[in-house]
């Protein structure tokens, strides 16, 4: 009799812990639409571990191709069950829509907005050795000289329709400036065209300008966000020059459209908390990263205003992918 209590009490005691063990089996998963190492995938692994006492396991997933295109659709064809989750870009959500004829997702339609993760600035950076040759230390001497000398200098880019050629088709319409456009095929390839002289000036990524600034290989001479920038306060916004010139990098965390409300409010809690948290706030600035978290509906208006801002530059620019 006593053999038979127990394994009733036992089998109790499996119905009630057999949910929870699934529970905690779960695993949420963060698709970084590009490879791993960079700064989307480096923040992505950051917000993974801080959120893990929120969420149990979170892994991280690299979906990297055309543009971000490829992960980006991974997502939005994912369940809605609030266990998967994807990086929403400047290129994917801003750019993307406009740049190509057809897009493999619904940059409105397919996604539900969880919030924000970060803003970080573009910086304007020449060449050292060149603004010295040229006699250039500020903005206004850059200006000043492509007036003077009409397509003499040249700025390169990670290809057509990137952010950083399309922050250079802003300043030569907002300025009046010509300079020509040298496409690269990626960021790092036109880091290098920049350090090699094979161009004048970039727009880059301050996070991937930064050690090139400090060991004086790179001249900053503007930020591209609407102010200063609290990681580098010393170098002026391009919009004290160019009122309303505003070309920054950010990225934010989304989630499959239909997934139910609770579960968006479940992920927005924890992440919300990991970006204000000051353990995330100090990582994330060794990246030259701003955390930016807000709500869903204030990200999801903010993505509309990106669209329409990203529509203009596009076509401003000329540029198509296909």
């Amino acid at each position: 009799m006593n053999i038979r209590r127990q394994l009733i009490a036992l089998a109790a005691t499996a119905l009630l812990v057999g949910p929870a063990l699934a529970q905690s089996d779960k695993v949420t998963r963060i698709v970084v639409p590009f490879g791993a190492g960079g700064p989307i995938d480096q923040t992505a692994r950051i917000l993974a571990e801080a959120v893990k006492p929120a969420l149990g396991t979170v892994i991280v997933e690299n979906r990297p191709g055309a543009g971000g295109n490829i992960g980006v659709s991974a997502v939005a064809k994912a369940a809605p069950d609030g266990l998967t989750l994807g990086i929403a870009t400047t290129a994917s959500h801003g750019i993307n829509p406009w740049l190509f004829s057809k897009l493999p997702y619904d940059p409105v339609k397919d996604f539900a907005p969880v919030t924000q993760m970060l803003r970080v600035p573009n910086v304007l950076v020449m060449n050292a050795e060149t603004a010295q040759r040229l006699g250039i230390q500020t903005l206004a001497d850059l200006l000043k000289y492509a007036k003077a000398h009409p397509g003499k200098l040249n700025y390169g880019s990670g290809g057509n329709g990137s952010a950083g050629h399309l922050a250079g088709e802003l300043l030569k319409s907002q300025a009046g400036i010509f300079a020509v456009h040298i496409p690269y095929n990626g960021g790092a390839p036109a880091q290098l065209g920049l350090l090699s002289g094979q161009v004048d000036f970039n727009i880059d990524n301050l996070a991937t300008a930064a050690a090139n600034i400090r060991a004086g290989k790179l001249k900053a001479l503007a930020v591209t966000t609407a102010q200063r920038s609290g990681v580098l306060p010393e170098v002026p916004a391009l919009a004290e020059t160019l009122p309303g010139f505003e070309v920054d990098t950010w990225w934010g965390l989304i989630a499959p459209a239909g997934t139910p409300d609770a579960a968006l409010a479940k992920l927005h809690s924890a992440f919300a908390a990991a970006l204000n948290s000051p353990d995330v706030k100090v990582k994330f600035a060794r990246l030259m990263a701003e955390p930016a978290p807000s709500t869903p509906q204030a990200f999801g208006a903010f993505l509309q205003k990106e669209r329409t801002k990203y529509e203009r530059l596009v076509k401003l620019s000329g540029a198509q992918v296909d």
